[in-house]
């Protein structure tokens, strides 16, 4: 069950890199620039380890699904939810890496006002989290998380960066 679920939630994954890709294309033809490209690649890479590392330990436990992968699978779903939550918001400019497009303008909605980085918080970390409590992959976690929350806080620095000249 718990492998069942794994991969719908990374089927479902996938087809926000599909939109990545599609808007990135668009970007890439309207003039928008890329910022902080290696970084890009790291986060990319630590997200797909820490996605298979939690479900090799899930395997090598034997964990099975109860209580613990419910409420992993909840917050999964959640993260998941905020995810194309914030892809609606942010319309033809999300993407998986910083692009900032010539015309670029902050988007001001009620999400972005009030929650720095919807994207990172409502998303990617609990989904992290979640994927960590369904597989029961306690190591992982404790590894996984703070590496990545490294690499996550040079992101955040980055689109900081990239975006200072529209605030």
């Amino acid at each position: 069950m718990i492998t069942l679920i794994f991969i719908l939630f990374f089927a479902i994954r996938l087809v926000s890199l599909s939109i990545s890709i599609r808007n990135e294309k668009r970007l890439i033809a309207e003039g928008a620039k890329q910022f902080g490209e290696k970084n890009s690649k790291l986060l990319a890479a630590a997200h797909i380890a820490y996605y298979f590392a939690a479900l090799a330990e899930s395997h090598i436990r034997g964990a099975q699904f109860d209580a613990v992968s419910t409420a992993g699978t909840a917050v999964t779903a959640f993260a998941l939810a905020m995810l194309f939550y914030v892809i609606r918001e942010l319309g033809e400019i999300w993407t998986l890496k910083i692009y900032i497009h010539p015309r670029h303008t902050l988007n001001r909605s009620w999400l972005f006002r009030h929650v720095r980085h919807p994207n990172y918080f409502l998303n990617i970390i609990p989904e992290l989290i979640g994927i960590g409590l369904l597989c029961h992959a306690w190591a992982t976690m404790a590894v996984g998380l703070p590496v990545y929350l490294v690499i996550l806080a040079i992101r955040i620095r980055q689109e900081h960066e990239a975006m200072r000249h529209l605030w």
